[in-house]
Order: C-alpha cells, then structure tokens, then sequence
C-alpha cells in the first residue's frame, strides 16, 4: 500500500519566535517536503477555497471566528479517494492550540477505518498537545501515532528530527 502526506499550510505573514514575516512557503509544508522525500509518500496540499487573509493578525482573527464556529472551511479540492493508502501523514500548523479547521474538513471527508495516522506540526512553542486524541475522535477505526511537533521556525533545519521520529515507528 502507498504511503499520503496530507497538509495544511499557511504561507504569507506568520510568526516566527516573536517575529513576524512574510514567507513564499510554509513551514508545514516544509517538514511535508522532508518527509516526502524521506518516505516517498504522495503529497496533497489541503487548501481552503477562500484563504485566510495573508496579514497575520486578521488570518488570527478569522481562525478564531472559524473555530467559534466550528467551521468546515471549503476546499480547493479532495483525493477522489484515500482507499490505496494505509499510512497517512497528517501536517498543519497549530492554531488556536488546534488543527485548523480545514483539516477537520478533510478528515469528514474519508473513513479512515484500518489506516495508521502519523500527525505532525509546526509551531512557535504550543507543541501538539492533544491533537492526536482529537485525530483519533475524528477518525474512528483509525490508529493514530505519536506525533512530531517541530518549531515551525526551525522547520528548515528539522530533517534530523523528521528522520529520528520516522525511524521510531
């Protein structure tokens, strides 16, 4: 069975150790490159169909509004399908100490009985906490592993800790 790397991220103006700045590519999609390249594994970029703003401080403003409202942003598009995998790598940045909520609208989307989940994020110093039980709550039948959580501005240094999770599996 083929391996997916599904993710969520954000480019333009993000927030970087106390820092903001605009950005061409995303961390997560960063640590998604890596694990790509590591693994092999497809990639599938989740995207909104309206993107959140490109200033950080109105994007915050409507994640939170998303989540108030538990949302289920659009997307661009969908895998016609996640039956031919059987791992799945699941990135997104962490906001509102969360998935966003684009990701939720891709885990509605499939039924993940049978898969093996492996979560991964980026962040400024929240870690993943736990969003792995919010994976498995939202994808019943699957099995969801220990996640990797990497500071999101140290993303382009992170391949020794992407290789050092990998090979814990």
């Amino acid at each position: 069975m083929a391996k997916l790397i599904a993710f969520y991220s954000r480019a333009d103006e993000n927030y970087f150790g106390g820092e903001r700045r605009y950005v061409s590519e995303g961390n997560t999609e960063k640590v998604a490159k890596i694990i790509g390249g590591i693994t092999g594994a497809d990639l599938f970029k989740i995207e909104q169909k309206e993107p959140y703003a490109a200033d950080y401080d109105t994007c915050v403003k409507q994640t939170v509004a998303d989540f108030r409202a538990n949302a289920r942003p659009e997307l661009v598009n969908l895998p016609e399908s996640v039956d031919r995998y059987d791992e799945i790598y699941l990135g997104f940045p962490i906001y509102c100490g969360d998935m966003p909520m684009a990701v939720y609208t891709f885990l509605d989307a499939f039924d993940w009985t049978g898969k093996t989940i492996h979560p991964f994020c980026t962040h400024e110093g929240s870690g993943m906490g736990k969003i792995p039980s919010k994976i498995a709550a939202a994808c019943a039948g699957a099995e969801v592993k220990e996640g990797l959580a990497v500071k999101g501005s140290e993303a382009d240094e992170s391949r020794p800790e992407v290789l050092e999770w990998l090979s814990g599996r």
